[in-house]
């Protein structure tokens, strides 16, 4: 019989021919850069992609530079390029490098100067594109470019290197990298080349024999389960051994027991395998289409279903990893409830959970970089988003419908009663039996008519009776009223336990054990009986301690939860308790309020007594307010049946005294709000004074730092150049000293430029002489034509030679030729002097003979 297929089926990933690696540098990077590369062996396989901080208005030098240190082709890509293996591609200026497929596409930079980050946008391209292939490099530099790009890599399970800092000339970028922990290996440039061949040069399936990988690995994973207190054992082994061998490679160990061992001596590297087993790749609207989908053909139906009752959705997002695509979600359903007014009222909680607890705090703050927004439209960016700290945070309003929490979906009960799940790109990692066991838990989490949104490379499998699709090729299902019993349910009830040592108790000491005190336990019999209620509050009117039945004159307020005097006190006691409160606070002394109506009741009265606290000495600065419930005055009813002429002399004195006393409170409160609306208006201009200031300050920091890069990338360049000059220069002279032929170099207006050491013994020349006229100079050369034919030469371009004697015996052949640059230009003329004496004497002996 044969073996029923799996319930989720990943298309296989795309086959790639070439793997690519990113090496991103900056100021000080040449170097680092011409070692990695002479470090490349013959034929690795392997594409490289340079990318430097380079001045967007110099033309660059840097693929020239870099051919001296490698036999491969190195490329400066100006415009759409086939990737190949054993070539380098090198970054034009002022440009960004981009993977589209298989080719390399330059663009025009996307920032303006001074913020671009060429690093981390070649570094995320290659993550998007390669995924668990992609290799990135981050080599000397300032600034923290590439680092984010690293994080992307790293996301997708990819291979991440940076350059030791020690090493490097510049160690900001490579130290920002490694702070951020997301470097899998520190090393020297040079032996770079050799731990990334030892990595991509591993077979594809980690372990030959998978069966002789599972004692190994089953301890590993138990080591795992005790440090972190979850149970990988349900992932399928091919998951696990991919990732395990990833981290032996890091550690060049070259057996799992080995690797095993290593756990044991170093706990920190069970959190990172553990950190590698739960890459999160996430994105926000990830595969657009299903969220096109989702907002035009599910959400609208959810929505009328609720209408008549609830007019509230739940959704959960299970392993949200950083929380984009709960954001996503939070951003559609508004979206979609402003085009629909009828559904306006509706609100909808998103829970969103994941394992990774490092995770869960990202996605808590809401601060993402901006390459992660890239791909947001600038409206859904502008709305949606605010600018800060080089990245952008996501709005309060969406912060607030979705609640993050750790949770792990094999052990930790589920959420219920829910009307969409999101759990995308999960479930491929786990094994049939955890599939099926996940997808009845799903069916029980959802209510009738609920909906479930799986990865693109997963599927329902034989759950058809649970789910049905939207149609064929879709990833929404929705949920069957009829899914089978739920005894066929394996509820996860086995909580994590705690990976913190459990404190010891103290004893508990029963109250009869401790000695009793007649005189305190009727001071207790007496407060609980006798003592009214009352609140401590601090000088803000914050409360610190409530004694006794306080909710007949205070009431918690509306919205988030304020434990404020101010705030909780009933509307008819607020404005009195606020005088009464200060005024108390700055005599020092108690102030009584009798008879204040609670309500618009008349007949629910209070006596208010409002202590400042003077001892003891921890409690100073507190004020103790008591409440009594007051009877109303029993003469009050024979007091509103008088006639009109003869008002009540006392009624008439407290009227007048409430009258001074609000007139007092409104020229208080007048004077307040005057005194506080012009301290704001000055603060807030103060406050944009210094954003303002703060924002140009940033930007030009940013650029200085941006131009620092550039020069210093031009610096090297040049200095390369300068070197290789240099050499030139010497092997030039080297060159002509050993020809033993006296030359003499001259400019267009016939005067010295430079010559060998040989010219003494024609011409009187020193060091000093560099610039003056062939006119000036003394020889022994019976030559007295010279200038002009050297003049006559510079006319013609035609070489003049002739045979001269000097007066001291010595005949010379006398070459005169024009002096060519490479770009075919005249800028002089050069003269030889080849010792033609020996010759001459020779020829004097033949006619004698």
């Amino acid at each position: 019989m044969s073996a029923p297929p799996p319930l989720l089926s990943p298309s296989p990933p795309a086959t790639r021919s070439v793997r690519i690696v990113g090496l991103g540098a900056s100021a000080g990077g040449l170097v680092p850069l011409e070692q990695f590369l002479a470090a490349v062996p013959a034929a690795s396989g392997l594409a490289y992609v340079v990318v430097q901080h380079l001045d967007p208005t110099h033309k660059a030098m840097l693929a020239e530079l870099l051919q001296r240190s490698t036999a491969m082709p190195v490329r400066e890509v100006n415009k759409a390029e086939h990737v190949e293996s054993d070539v380098v591609y090198v970054i034009p200026p002022n440009a960004e490098l981009r993977l589209n497929g298989d080719h390399l596409l330059p663009a025009a930079p996307s920032q303006p100067h001074g913020q671009r980050l060429p690093i981390d946008v070649l570094f995320s391209s290659l993550a998007r594109e390669l995924g668990e292939l992609a290799i990135g490099v981050v080599l000397s530099g300032m600034g923290a470019d590439g680092t984010l790009g690293l994080q992307a890599i790293r996301a997708q399970g990819g291979l991440t290197l940076a350059q030791r800092p020690e090493s490097a000339q510049f160690d900001a970028m490579p130290r920002s990298a490694i702070a951020a922990n997301c470097v899998d290996i520190i090393d020297e440039p040079a032996e770079m080349p050799a731990r990334i061949l030892a990595m991509t040069r591993q077979p594809a399936e980690p372990a030959a024999d998978a069966a002789s990988a599972l004692p190994p690995l089953d301890a590993i994973l138990r080591l795992v389960h005790q440090q972190t207190r979850h149970d990988l054992s349900l992932y399928k082994p091919n998951t696990l051994l991919r990732r395990i061998a990833r981290r032996m490679a890091v550690h060049n160990l070259s057996s799992m027991e080995a690797y095993e061992s290593f756990l044991r001596q170093n706990p920190q590297e069970i959190e990172l395998l553990f950190k590698e087993v739960l890459i999160g790749v996430t994105a926000f609207f990830r595969d657009p289409e299903v969220w096109v989908e989702l907002k035009d053909a599910v959400l609208p139906q959810l929505l009328a279903q609720h209408a008549a009752e609830g007019r509230k959705l739940r959704a959960w997002v299970a392993a949200c990893s950083t929380g984009e695509e709960a954001f996503s979600l939070a951003m559609l359903f508004t979206e979609l409830i402003e085009v629909l007014p009828q559904y306006r009222d509706f609100e909808l909680q998103i829970f969103a959970t994941d394992l990774s607890a490092d995770a869960i705090a990202r996605a808590r703050n809401g601060h993402y970089p901006a390459a992660s927004v890239q791909d947001l439209s600038p409206q859904r960016l502008a709305r949606f988003f605010t600018e800060q700290a080089g990245g952008y945070r996501i709005d309060q309003r969406l912060r607030e419908m979705v609640l993050f929490a750790q949770h792990d979906v094999i052990l930790d009960p589920p959420f219920t009663r829910l009307d969409l799940l999101l759990c995308r790109n999960l479930m491929i990692y786990f094994d049939v039996s955890l599939q099926k066991r996940l997808l009845a838990l799903f069916h029980y989490s959802l209510r009738p008519g609920g909906v479930l949104l799986l990865g693109g490379s997963e599927t329902v499998g034989r759950s058809q009776s649970m789910f049905r699709p939207l149609h064929q090729k879709s990833r929404l299902y929705w949920r069957n009223h009829n899914g089978g019993p739920i005894s066929a349910l394996t509820f996860p009830t086995h909580r994590r336990l705690k990976s913190t040592t459990n404190t010891q108790e103290s004893k508990l000491i029963h109250p009869q054990a401790t000695p009793t005190n007649l005189q305190t336990l009727a001071d207790q019999v007496v407060l609980q009986a006798f003592a009214p209620a009352a609140v401590l509050v601090n000088e803000a009117g914050d409360i610190v301690y409530i004694n006794g039945r306080t909710g007949r004159y205070l009431e918690p307020a509306a919205g988030k939860a304020n434990w404020n005097i101010h705030v909780m006190a009933r509307p008819g006691l607020r404005a009195q308790l606020a005088v009464a409160l200060r005024s108390a606070m700055q005599s020092a002394s108690a102030v009584e309020l009798r008879g204040l109506r609670i309500d618009d009741d008349a007949s629910a009265m209070v006596d208010i007594t409002v202590q400042p606290v003077l001892q003891p000495k921890a409690l100073q600065g507190m004020v103790m307010i008591a409440f009594r419930d007051a009877q109303p005055p029993p003469h009050q009813r024979s007091r509103r049946t008088k006639a009109a002429g003869t008002p009540d002399a006392a009624l008439t004195a407290e009227l007048m005294r409430s009258q001074e006393e609000i007139r007092a409170l409104r020229q208080e409160m007048h004077a307040s709000q005057e005194e506080l609306q012009a301290a704001n208006e000055e603060l807030q201009s103060t406050n944009e004074e210094l954003q303002s200031a703060n924002e140009e300050l940033t930007t030009s920091k940013e650029e200085a730092q941006s131009m620092n890069e550039e020069l210093q990338t031009i610096n090297g360049e040049l200095q390369a150049k300068l070197d290789d000059l240099a050499l030139a220069q010497s092997d030039m002279q080297n060159l002509l000293n050993s020809t033993d032929i006296a030359t003499l170099f001259l400019d267009n207006g016939l005067n010295v430029r430079r010559f060998t050491e040989q010219i003494t013994r024609v011409i009187h020349l020193r060091e000093g002489d560099i610039g003056r006229p062939l006119s000036e100079l003394a020889s022994t050369l019976i030559y007295p034509e010279l200038n002009a034919d050297v003049k006559e030469t510079l006319r013609t371009l035609a070489f003049t030679e002739k045979q001269i004697a000097t007066t001291d015996g010595h005949w010379f052949s006398v070459r005169i030729m024009p002096y060519r640059t490479l770009s075919n230009v005249i800028q002089g003329a050069v003269i030889t002097f080849v010792d033609i004496t020996r010759a001459k004497e020779l020829e004097a002996q033949l006619r004698k003979a």
